[in-house]
């Protein structure tokens, strides 16, 4: 019988150091060592189990440190009594000795009053130290906490998340559990200390009386009995609440998902009904539990105030029958008062335990879905990365619904790995199922995936992310720039560490120390994490010219040099850059004047009135940095408002505005909402005529005098609008025109030195680091009504740029355009052809595209096509497509059919007219 220690399965040899799954393979090149990732521990079943496995020594301390403060507060509780008995009556004896020295009444006094104001500093020390130290510590588990949910998340099997919406999931890791951190900083050591405290309390009264001491007691067994079996029932009402709202946000994530839906089938009224619903359960719940908790409340507050009765009667009645001293009943009143509040500490402390209790475990539930990658092939980091190679073997694959209904039957096929397949068959064939089955992000119900001999589900992320490479059919671009996204593939940990100052090295290594204690991952985000050699390159310019390379080959060079364009550069950043956009700028008005053209651009002149320009623009001859000055806000800015003042030119704008107004009521009275007028005049709207109507009428009764501040300001914002060559309105005139020239001059010499940051003033000379690349190379305005202008400067301008070497400069600044969130300020072509860039920036041995092209159009489908496979030349690609007659050029055709594979072979072999693929053919 073999011993078990010596059986290894294939996961663990995936799993250890220098893992080769290969004779001979090369392998990938590896960076120098780097802090191992944290433990992979599981969730805790209960909230007291994960504070005691992560921070018993600390609770422990936190308990000594609280037994340590008890006989201070006892004493605290003693030296009162010792004050009105032995310093204060009447008939105290004197000297009176402490540490040996005789005192007089006075100086006695004074001394055990400094003693009682010594131990309260001690006492408040020992809570402050307490205090700080549990609120420290409850803030690292709740960043080990929420850290846990994270990575559990990132193992989630992909059909959890076409279940469960994000909205439900993401309270849980914000809101949700951001109270458990202070729970769990009091979960040993304020039962200790307040239960302590009050012990500490209760036996200082004994010892003054047994009879007081048994009074202040006497109802505390009832509370305690009661209050929390009134108290069950609200915890259960929570749950309940807790699970309500986080229907809430699922309706809210989903409202906002589905808004287009929403609108276009006229379901706003069905939509307010379901969330009027909700809101009434919970409301109910909520006054359900207000009612039980008040209740609560007012009994325990009527016990706690039947106790003063018994210590006035009965200890008046000791008092006067001189069994109890006067000093003693002052002490326990004195000791009661601060009985209260230990007490109630208790009380609160039974209730935050409960709530955390239900929420701990709730969110606990939630984060335990069947069919998560194990936790070690998630972080597990190889020595070495080697190539697959070898054959892809498919057998007997077999993919469930709710392992019910079969999305895949049996599928079973054999191809080698360095073949070019495309997968081809009806919507619903199963055929994106085998293509995400095949990159791993789906677990098969049954059968297996080998690819050169190994398991594919026993293989660590770190194989798959790096060796494998997969774009579905609408992939997920980051919120970040378009070269973060593209260079995600090549950031799998730390190559090179980051340098340091010495500040910030020690910064580090307080942020470092505090990962460690939390449990978090110990990498530094700053480091440099982009793996040169996965992509075949030395250093970053290789990658950045191969980063060009890949986008050329994708016909995405255009797309992204157009973002260019539209972008900006910060010249103390990259000053050779803004030096030769300068050099461009001057080569373009040379191209410009040599053409007879010049007039196709208005450039700014300190001197002239740019007609292209707006109002606004023209007044600031500069773009607004800050939100001080943006465009939108210029009618509501005092500084600018004063500059119009002094040159009288407010109440004119504020005609023109009216002026303005009145003239588009008139030509958009009777069109629709959608009218191409309005986007001529773009600076008001449809939803906007009521408004200006309403205030065009004041105007009509009172002069504009009658309007309020608003009002003005509104028409004031008008103006500030126009383009003179482009609204011909006959409000900007010649004499307007110059009267603005002269608050420009204005503006700009009177300006307050602490505003000069908030403006980027126009300068021939200077490249404008608020503008975009295209506005600073122009230097002005493409001419408003030359009918050739806007298709003659973009060319020209392209042809100045490739003359003076900087196309790869203005491709290499639209690589930092920010693509928005999820990718949103790209087109849907766009952002299918940056997924495939960047799955092929990192040389996959096996590229799965699942209709990845879907959004292009025929002539652009047929470029990326071809693009990709001379990228992919001697590499695996696995191709979904959604026309079977891209199949074509492909080594290998797998045809889908309702679940199984109903044929395979070469293209000229299936193009039969009995065959699947002839009647996919047909169909198209």
């Amino acid at each position: 019988m073999k011993s078990m220690a010596a059986v290894v399965t294939p996961a663990d040899e995936a799993l250890r150091p220098g893992f080769l799954p290969g004779a001979d393979a090369p392998a990938q090149a590896v960076a120098a060592p780097t802090p191992p990732p944290p433990e992979t521990n599981d969730l805790e079943p209960t909230i007291y189990r994960f504070t005691v496995k992560y921070s018993l020594r600390q609770q422990i301390l936190l308990l000594l440190l609280t037994f340590a403060s008890f006989p201070f507060l006892y004493y605290s509780l003693e030296l009162p009594k010792t004050i009105v008995n032995h310093a204060i009556r009447e008939d105290a004896k004197f000297p009176q000795s402490i540490l040996g020295m005789d005192l007089d009444r006075v100086p006695y006094l004074m001394a055990l009053s400094a003693i009682f104001l010594l131990l309260v500093f001690v006492n408040g020390a020992f809570k402050y130290y307490i205090n700080t130290f549990k609120g420290q510590l409850g803030e690292r588990m709740l960043r080990r906490f929420r850290y846990q949910l994270y990575q559990r998340l990132l193992r989630f099997p992909l059909g959890y998340f076409q279940r469960v919406s994000s909205a439900q999931i993401i309270p849980m890791i914000t809101a949700e559990c951001e109270s458990l951190g202070g729970f769990i900083g009091d979960a040993f050591v304020t039962p200790v200390f307040q239960g302590g405290t009050l012990l500490t309390i209760i036996f200082f009264m004994f010892m003054q009386d047994p009879v007081l001491g048994a009074a202040a007691i006497a109802l505390y067994p009832i509370q305690g009995y009661l209050i929390p079996r009134l108290q069950r029932k609200v915890n259960q009402l929570g749950k309940q609440r807790v699970r309500t709202v986080r229907e809430v946000a699922d309706r809210v994530h989903e409202s906002t998902a589905g808004i287009v839906e929403i609108q276009a089938n006229d379901t706003v009224k069905l939509q307010l009904t379901d969330f009027a619903h909700i809101l009434g359960r919970i409301y109910d719940i909520r006054f359900e539990i207000y009612r039980r908790k008040f209740f609560v409340k007012f009994l325990n507050n009527f016990i706690a105030q039947l106790t003063p009765f018994f210590f006035y009667s009965i200890g008046g009645y000791l008092v006067i029958g001189g069994s109890l001293s006067f000093g003693a009943l002052v002490a326990v009143l004195a000791a009661y008062k601060d009985l209260a509040s230990p007490w109630k500490e208790l009380l609160d402390f039974y209730q935050q335990k409960e709530d955390s209790r239900i929420k701990y475990e709730q969110i606990v539930e939630q984060f335990e879905p069947a069919g998560m990658t194990d936790a070690r092939l998630l972080l597990a980091e190889p020595e070495s990365v080697p190539p697959l190679r070898g054959d892809i073997v498919v057998a007997n694959l077999v993919l469930a619904e709710d392992d019910r209904s079969r999305i895949l039957d049996g599928v079973s096929f054999t191809v080698p790995l360095n073949e070019h397949i495309a997968i081809i068959g009806q919507s619903g064939s199963g055929k994106n199922e085998l293509a995400l089955l095949l990159a791993r992000l789906m677990r098969p119900t049954g059968g297996g995936i080998r690819i050169g001999g190994m398991d594919l589900a026993e293989l660590p992320v770190a194989v798959i992310g790096r060796r494998i490479g997969y774009v579905g059919p609408t992939p997920y671009l980051f919120s970040g720039t378009l070269r973060e996204n593209l260079l995600l593939g090549l950031r799998h940990r730390p190559i090179q560490p980051a340098e340091y100052d010495d500040d910030e090295a020690r910064r580090r290594a307080r942020q470092l120390m505090e990962a460690r204690r939390s449990g978090n991952i110990e990498f530094d985000l700053h480091a440099d994490w982009i793996d040169y050699a996965a992509a075949g390159v030395a250093d970053p310019d290789g990658l950045s010219r191969r980063v060009a390379e890949v986008l050329a080959r994708l016909d995405f060079e255009e797309d992204v040099y157009t973002f260019g364009l539209r972008w900006r550069i910060d010249p103390a950043e990259r000053p050779d850059v803004a030096g030769r956009l300068l050099e461009a700028r001057h080569a373009l008005t040379q191209r410009l004047a040599e053409e007879d053209i010049i007039k196709l651009v208005e450039t700014y002149d300190p001197d002239h009135y740019n007609s292209n320009a707006s109002v606004a623009e023209n007044l600031l001859f500069g773009t607004p940095i800050g939100p001080a000055f943006d465009f939108e806000a210029l009618a509501s800015n005092n500084y600018v408002l004063s500059v119009l003042d002094k040159l009288e030119l407010t109440d004119d704008l504020v005609e023109a505005g009216r002026h303005t107004a009145a003239t588009m009521g008139e030509m958009f009275a009777d069109l629709p909402a959608g009218h191409e007028f309005f986007e001529q005049f773009s600076f008001i709207n449809a939803n906007e005529l009521p408004e200006f109507g309403a205030i065009l009428a004041v105007f009509e009764r009172g002069g504009a005098k009658a309007l309020s501040d608003e009002q003005r300001k509104k028409l004031l914002s008008l103006p500030f609008k126009l383009i003179a060559a482009r609204h011909r309105l006959g409000v900007l005139d010649e004499r307007m025109q110059q009267r603005l020239l002269e608050a420009r001059r204005v503006f700009h010499s009177d300006l307050p030195a602490s505003m000069h940051d908030e403006i980027e003033f126009f300068d021939p000379a200077r490249y404008n680091a608020a503008a975009s690349l295209q506005d600073n190379i122009l230097f002005g305005k493409i001419a408003y009504g030359e009918a050739d202008a806007p298709r003659r400067i973009p060319v020209v301008l392209r042809e100045v740029l490739s003359a003076l070497s900087l196309r790869h400069a203005v491709i290499d600044v639209g690589l930092d355009y920010n693509v928005g969130t999820g990718g949103s300020r790209l087109s849907a072509g766009q952002r299918q052809r940056a997924a495939i860039a960047r799955a092929l920036l990192k040389r996959p041995d096996l590229l799965i595209l699942n209709e990845a092209t879907t959004a292009l159009d025929g002539p652009t489908q047929g470029k990326v096509l071809e693009g990709v496979r001379q990228e992919t030349a001697g590499r695996g690609l696995i191709w979904v497509l959604h026309r079977a007659g891209l199949a074509r050029n492909f080594d290998r055709v797998l045809v889908m059919s309702g679940g199984k594979l109903g044929e395979q072979g070469r293209f000229a072999e299936l193009d039969r007219k009995d065959s699947l693929t002839g009647l996919l053919m047909a169909a198209e």
